[in-house]
């Protein structure tokens, strides 16, 4: 028997076996596909692959505003997917963290098929491999959820878009979260007539609201058709054309048809197959691993980390996950999971990212003071012809602390990542507004929005030479 097994080989699983074997335990690591789960595989590697793609058809449309004349845009989707191919197998071979593992001498067991729990501490492969381990680990991550409507077969998710042979020439795609918004404006950008779909009464439901509007409103100018809050979804039926949605709200039916229809829908635990039921390990209604502060499950010898517990489903904190999970299972309880400042992002047209609080959030425990630093009339922007956005920081009116940052536009990523370390720092709003940043850069435009939260706590922030100097 070894002594830890972790399942799934993820960001969360790769960190977990990784830790375990750091610290001494015999380690085995078995996935059902191949190494780095979904988001090398299936997530975040190919999508912004493809993201770069349509950045790139963009940047060639940009050009004649500055003198330079090209021949006729001709997108050869096949090269493209070759291209995605290849990145995906190229950060794979390179992985620090499949080296790092190799060499501390965990066992790897790759394309096992699925996995079934026979006991506590005996799991069973599709492929035949039966592993027995004093803990366990799971890290399965999630799977797109399936709608309970007629004729749901006829519809495709984000990876069945993602390899097809040619651009459809209209999409209609379901769920106006991060994937969703992502397909949409990945396919709008290669030509496809897009209809975006959400139930919901604004995309992007778990972002800042500034945000939510923002990007509708650009998806909107860019010729994406926007339904929000559009009613209940019915069925779906094959067509001469591809799909037709039939949909209803308020008694009155209406119907949307397209080449392809990508639903979106949210994500539920990959833990289907897993026999969790039979050992005691509790889930909730989607299936994922209900885990206490040390994450143990209700079985003290099973562990879960990453997506499979359905709490914050992004990359950062799945590889947290992975280490507090791992050194728990070795050592016993002795880390928690600590709160820690994330960044969620979208690599849309425009791109957005937020770091800590949303302003309704932040509200309900904070009194707080709003900066927004509109993209139109910073220098940068307006250099690059980028001027779409805005960069907005919510502080906290008794101690002068960031609470979030959320940004709309161009290098939004960048932006609120910075913003992020300095919300983990603890600085203060002046503090941030005294640091030299090189001029002009977007970035800039972050210490500006600083500096004006600053002038509104009448906190002296000294002189600097503004980014947004034509805003002032």
């Amino acid at each position: 028997m070894t002594d830890v097994v972790v399942i799934g080989a993820g960001p969360a699983g790769a960190v977990a076996a990784l830790r375990a074997a750091d610290l001494g335990a015999r380690t085995t690591l078995v996935t059902s596909s191949g190494f780095g789960g979904m988001a090398a595989n299936d997530g975040p590697v190919p999508v912004r692959t493809l993201a770069h793609a349509a950045r790139l058809i963009r940047d060639v449309r940009q050009l004649g505003q500055y003198g330079i004349a090209v021949g006729e845009l001709v997108l050869d989707y096949s090269r493209l997917l070759a291209r995605v191919r290849g990145v995906v197998s190229e950060v794979l071979a390179h992985s620090s963290l499949r080296e790092q593992i190799d060499s501390a001498g965990v066992t790897i067991h790759e394309r096992a098929g699925a996995t079934r729990f026979a006991d506590p501490h005996t799991i069973v492969t599709e492929t035949g491999l039966r592993l027995q381990a004093d803990k366990m680990i799971i890290c399965v991550g999630g799977v797109g959820r399936r709608l309970p409507i007629p004729g749901f077969e006829f519809t495709c998710t984000h990876s069945s878009a993602f390899s097809l042979t040619e651009v459809p020439p209209t999409m209609l795609v379901i769920g106006g979260g991060a994937t969703g918004v992502q397909v949409a404006s990945i396919f709008n950008a290669f030509g496809s007539r897009v209809e975006l779909f959400e139930t919901g009464p604004r995309i992007l439901s778990g972002e800042d609201e500034d945000i939510a509007a923002a990007v509708a409103t650009a998806f909107r100018e860019a010729g994406i058709v926007v339904h929000e809050n559009f009613g209940i979804i019915d069925s779906f039926e094959k067509t001469s054309a591809g799909v037709q949605m039939n949909f209803s709200k308020n008694g009155e039916r209406d119907c949307a048809e397209a080449t392809l229809a990508v639903v979106a829908a949210g994500w539920v635990a990959n833990t289907a197959e897993l026999n969790l039921g039979g050992l005691g390990v509790l889930t909730d209604h989607r299936g994922f691993v209900k885990v206490d502060d040390y994450l143990t499950t209700s079985v003290p010898n099973i562990f879960a980390a990453g997506d499979v517990t359905g709490r914050l489903m992004l990359v950062p904190p799945a590889l947290q996950q992975g280490f507090v999970a791992s050194t728990n299972a070795v050592l016993g309880p002795t880390v928690r999971l600590e709160e820690s400042v994330n960044t969620s992002a979208g690599f849309t047209h425009p791109e957005y990212a937020s770091a800590g609080l949303t302003e309704t959030k932040a509200r309900e425990t904070h009194d707080v003071v709003t900066a927004v630093i509109h993209f139109d009339s910073t220098i940068r922007t307006i250099i690059d012809g980028r001027k779409v956005g805005f960069c907005k920081l919510i502080v906290d009116r008794k101690t002068a602390k960031i609470l979030g940052c959320h940004v709309v536009g161009e290098r939004a990523v960048e932006i609120a990542q910075v913003a992020a370390i300095a919300i983990s720092a603890g600085l203060r709003v002046d503090d941030l507004a005294r640091v030299p940043l090189a001029f002009p850069t977007y970035t800039g435009n972050l210490a500006d929005a600083a500096a004006s939260a600053a002038r509104q706590l009448e906190l002296h922030v000294g002189c600097q030479a503004p980014e947004n100097a034509m805003s002032r």
